[in-house]
């Protein structure tokens, strides 16, 4: 329990610290959300009410924890673009990319744990030596070539969809995963590489543990020996891997709904920087962060459960 709360408040001073350093890097980069707003009407006048009217002209610490406060009751602000709640525009969009996550850390999970365990287990070298050359091809090629790759081939060659269209959560769920499927692939292929790298390697690094031997002594079989003894070892690296994929995929959907046009979260993030929409852009960015941080707290948990050792570090 002291681990756990140990490990929470360290979660709670990281959100606090990226949300500053956020807040403080977007009021300092180039650039007047004022103007940008004003457009060709601005004037000395119109610019300074507006700042008024936004509290721009306030310091930036007290600007800060205004926000804060603000953002802790659920309050994100309003759009300098859009002229409307911050929380309603997330809302209609952050669906989208939670399914999207879910789906390709579903595929990761379902593709990796099954092949790292089997080929971490074989004693045939030739099994070993093809998992590790299609390791290396799948790593190689990043999300975003190989969605291009898979709308060039099952849009363009096979017909098998529209590339551009999407279908709406809200007209079918069955429409809508359809169309991330092809994208939650796109994710999951190089993310299962790598976990199956990972895996296949700590099962192999297991087995030549002592524990191991004494375990054949006592007339423990193969599999006996690999569910009780060397899976519970290897899976703590793993785990560890597995939450650092999560955190990457749900960043990885900024770049991801850009190719296979998708309206999610990542798509507003991108076109909120370019209408330099500073409220929108901060709320995301402290989502991701808390979405990474959770992630890597949570991996932090079962690692204790899994390995009491952990707790003691």
């Amino acid at each position: 329990m002291r681990f756990v709360f140990k490990k929470g408040c360290t979660l709670i001073m990281t959100l606090l610290i990226v949300s500053l350093l956020a807040f403080l890097a977007f009021n300092l980069i180039p650039g007047d959300p004022v103007t940008k707003m004003l457009g060709t009407s601005a004037t000395a006048e119109k610019a300074e009410a507006l700042r008024e009217e936004l509290g721009l002209n306030r310091p930036v610490l007290l600007r800060y924890f205004h926000w804060l406060t603000s953002f802790l009751r659920g309050d994100f602000g309003i759009s300098y673009s859009y002229q409307m709640p911050v929380q309603g525009m997330i809302a209609e969009k952050l669906p989208i990319t939670v399914i999207l996550t879910i789906l390709s850390f579903l595929m990761t999970l379902l593709v990796s744990l099954p092949l790292g365990i089997l080929t971490g287990s074989s004693e045939r070298p030739l099994t070993g030596h093809i998992s590790l050359i299609l390791d290396q091809i799948c790593m190689a090629v990043p999300p975003f070539f190989l969605g291009i790759l898979m709308l060039w081939l099952f849009g363009n060659v096979l017909r098998l969809f529209t590339p551009g269209a999407f279908v709406p959560l809200s007209e079918s769920i069955s429409g809508c995963l359809r169309c991330l499927f092809l994208p939650s692939l796109a994710m999951a292929v190089p993310r299962s590489a790598m976990t199956v790298r990972m895996l296949r390697g700590s099962i192999q690094a297991e087995q030549k543990e002592n524990y191991v031997l004494t375990a054949r002594s006592r007339g423990e079989t193969k599999g006996q020996i690999l569910r009780r003894h060397v899976l519970r070892n290897a899976m703590i690296p793993t785990v560890t891997f597995l939450a650092q994929s999560a955190a990457e995929i749900m960043t990885g959907t900024i770049i991801i709904e850009q190719v296979f046009t998708i309206p999610g979260i990542g798509r507003l993030l991108l076109s909120s920087i370019g209408n330099r929409d500073f409220p929108v852009v901060l709320a995301i960015v402290v989502m991701m962060a808390a979405w990474i941080v959770t992630v890597n707290f949570l991996a932090d948990v079962i690692n204790a459960a899994l390995d009491p050792r952990v707790r003691l570090r």
